[in-house]
């Protein structure tokens, strides 16, 4: 399947003269895809689940100045991250993530906080390129195998990853500058 996926993709390429950021968009999907352990169907019900997820939560909070709710989705396994103001708020934010199709289990990562700033933010995206940096450096395991998210300089790790692959990028993920605390969010094959 996920051969058929990367031809298809490739044959795609001529037709799409012009648009070299569709070519290179579809062609790291394609990579990644055929790189990752998840199977292609798992890859894209993960993407539907996030986009699914991030919609109702919209739908319920609204255009709320005091909510961030970010969702990631690896293997069906939903993790959420940013900041909510109250209790309340946070087990409503997981319940209706569990509530999505398809969702086996949900990380509710939520800080009872106000709002991350912008620098914020920009500083997580930065803690992030360097974890998945210090991966390709370490050379330990496939950096495709883990998916990083950062939020306040916290590092989740997610993925289906051996023991001494979660342990490797945990370590990788916890001797990066920057990081305060690694989350591990994987699940654990012999």
């Amino acid at each position: 399947m996920r051969l058929l996926l990367v031809f298809s993709l490739a044959a795609l390429i001529p037709q799409l003269q012009g648009c070299a950021g569709v070519v290179t968009a579809g062609a790291g999907t394609a990579v990644a895809v055929t790189q990752d352990r998840r199977t292609t169907g798992a890859y894209i019900e993960d993407e539907n689940i996030e986009s699914k997820a991030s919609k109702a939560l919209s739908r319920h909070f609204g255009d709320n100045d005091k909510i961030h709710i970010n969702v990631e989705s690896y293997n069906r396994y939903v993790l959420l991250t940013g900041e909510v103001p109250d209790q309340q708020a946070k087990e409503k934010a997981g319940v209706i993530a569990l509530g999505i199709e398809n969702v086996r289990n949900v990380q509710n990562e939520l800080v009872i906080g106000p709002v991350a700033s912008g620098s914020q933010q920009a500083s997580d995206a930065y803690i992030t390129s360097k974890v998945k940096a210090q991966f390709l450096t370490e050379n330990k395991f496939n950096p495709n195998h883990v998916k990083v998210v950062t939020d306040d300089s916290v590092v989740y790790l997610m993925g289906i990853v051996s023991a001494k692959e979660a342990d490797d990028a945990t370590e990788i993920a916890r001797s990066t500058s920057g990081v305060t605390k690694v989350v591990r969010v994987f699940e654990v094959t012999n």
